[in-house]
């Protein structure tokens, strides 16, 4: 999101510059292991960069800075501006400190980043009391920010989808029950053992299921069942056509700050079955697929049997509604609608006097 809002600022005639510092290397104690648990899982062996391949690389129009030490940035590290966004707590921490010649200061918040496992909760929540103008993605952020927090003043902005590359034209059920879902090595907040377990209670019902499966890692050497069909780090080209092949997609997430898959799919007129994290309830509110429950595989698997056994006529019409619900989302409306959100903070800096 922060790669897209960049370029399409940048197409609207401001000049945008994205700042970054490198990434920690391991230990060489650490990367031994990992290498070792690589070749024990028969993966391959991970590779270690200070400045890994990004979204930023391609950006057309836009300035990339490589700050040369991971943080915390200072005001030497970055050029005078009208704004400065922070993208992630602990930038919020630095962006709160630095002069202000470098701008007005906005919170760009994803996510409940107090949520993810190893961070720290209490410091993290207290980011979002900095005196940054706060832009978020979902309704539950936004209701967290102001119950919370008290941050009246806090802007809506949700995520788009790129209704260009993610489209498919209309079509009938697959010739078998056919579902997609998203791996994610070791992310227990994303929620895979959730969908897999749901997955096995299905095939009881369905034994001729078929499950495609994508993911950016490999998963290790025989976690996957055989039932199901694997595509590692797959082109965006690649990942439409997965969902366009899929009756269904299944997203378990436990911790959300939006969804994006869960809009990538309906984009392409597939209907989704998601937990009630992150924007799935507003997503789903309006049709396009089935809100489960709860966080339990019985939930998600009852939900999904729901749309895997619609009979045909049903069914398009659940894909027509997906496909007509992800529209509201397009990336212009979005860029409009932050920036727009910008334009608040620089008024609400200066009424603020911050």
């Amino acid at each position: 999101m922060v790669a897209t809002y960049a370029q399409r600022l940048s197409r609207r005639g401001h000049e945008v510059i994205v700042a970054g510092g490198p990434e920690p290397l391991p230990s060489w104690k650490r990367r031994a292991r990992m290498w070792i648990e690589s070749f024990i899982e028969g993966m391959p062996p991970p590779h270690f960069q200070a400045y890994p391949p990004s979204p930023f690389d391609e950006l057309q129009g836009v300035r990339v800075i490589r700050v040369p030490h991971p943080g915390p940035f200072e005001d030497r590290d970055l050029p005078d501006a009208d704004i400065v966004i922070a993208t992630w707590w602990e930038t919020a921490e630095w962006v709160a400190r630095l002069a202000p010649s470098k701008g007005a200061k906005v919170y760009f918040i994803q996510g409940k980043e107090s949520t993810i496992d190893g961070m720290p909760s209490e410091r993290v929540e207290a980011t979002l009391r900095l005196p940054l103008f706060p832009i978020t993605v979902s309704e539950f952020l936004l209701e967290h920010l102001k119950r919370t927090h008290g941050r009246s003043e806090a802007v809506l902005v949700p995520n788009p989808v790129d209704l260009i590359r993610f489209n498919a034209p209309p079509r009938g059920k697959a010739r078998r029950p056919t579902l997609s879902c998203v791996y994610t090595r070791g992310a227990r907040i994303k929620g895979f053992d959730i969908a897999i377990a749901a997955i096995f209670e299905l095939r009881r019902a369905l034994s001729d299921l078929q499950v495609l499966c994508f993911g950016f890692d490999p998963p290790p050497r025989g976690q996957l069942p055989s039932f199901f069909e694997f595509f590692c780090n797959p082109p965006i080209q690649h990942i439409v056509g997965i969902y366009a092949s899929s009756d269904l997609h299944l997203h378990t997430s436990r911790v959300e700050g939006f969804g994006l898959p869960i809009l990538e799919a309906m984009a392409c007129g597939t209907p989704v079955v998601a937990t009630p994290a992150g924007a799935a309830p507003e997503l789903l509110r309006s049709g396009g697929g089935i809100l489960a429950r709860a966080f339990s595989p019985f939930d998600v698997a009852q939900a999904a049997y729901q749309v895997l056994t619609l009979p045909g006529g049903e069914w398009r019409e659940l894909s027509r509604l997906a496909w007509k619900r992800a529209r509201r989302h397009s990336i212009e409306d979005a860029t409009s609608s932050f920036e727009e959100a910008l334009l608040q903070a620089l008024s609400w800096s200066r009424s603020a006097g911050v």
